[in-house]
């Protein structure tokens, strides 16, 4: 479990909307999607107000043979701070504003519409050894340092889970248990049913 906390809730449109913090103060706004008592505690899903950034980059894993490429998620904070700006110039011309915030990178604007030859699929090797296939809409190239990156958004949303204390602080934790998964299954029923 995460030590991540929101003490910031609103309303919008009769949907309650959260403020997350990751670990480095990073802010992330969210709508809370549903909501449920499990086991005496309470436990929330959240989904991101804004759009969910994957930048994605070929990686060589030999030097010496160009054919042993791998693609991968750009999750090192290092690297995002050196492409961030060509990352954001690229999203603009897309009247998209590319953000830092806590836990992903996201973008506000509107998407551009979405059309078959725009989508790739993307399989994630989970760390259990679990390959998970994401759906993604393609939105840009660009070039940093002489390195290609391609920038992505998923199709399906990102979603928080976060267990309410009575305070009304929530601290987010990801399903890495049985118990974490029951209670995301349970949440993810609920808001089926609605």
């Amino acid at each position: 479990m995460s030590s991540n906390f929101s003490s910031e809730s609103e309303q919008y449109d009769g949907t309650e909307i959260v403020t997350i913090r990751d670990d480095d103060g990073r802010c992330l706004d969210c709508y809370v999607e549903n909501e449920v008592d499990y086991e005496g505690k309470n436990y929330v899903l959240l989904m991101p107000i804004d759009l969910t950034i994957m930048i994605l980059t070929d990686d060589v894993l030999d030097e010496e043979e160009d054919s042993d490429i791998e693609t991968v998620i750009v999750e090192d904070d290092d690297e995002i701070d050196a492409i961030f700006d060509d990352a954001k110039a690229v999203l603009a011309e897309l009247n998209l504003s590319l953000k830092r915030s806590g836990f992903l990178l996201t973008a506000s604007g509107e998407l551009p519409p979405l059309e078959d030859d725009n989508l790739v699929s993307l399989e994630l090797d989970e760390d259990n050894g679990q390959i998970v296939g994401e759906e993604l809409q393609f939105l840009a190239i660009f070039y940093s340092f002489e390195q290609k990156y391609s920038i992505f958004t998923p199709t399906t949303p990102i979603m928080f889970l976060g267990e309410r204390k009575s305070s009304g602080k929530i601290i987010i934790f990801e399903p890495e248990n049985e118990k974490q998964q029951a209670i995301l299954e349970e949440l993810l029923f609920e808001s089926d049913e609605d």
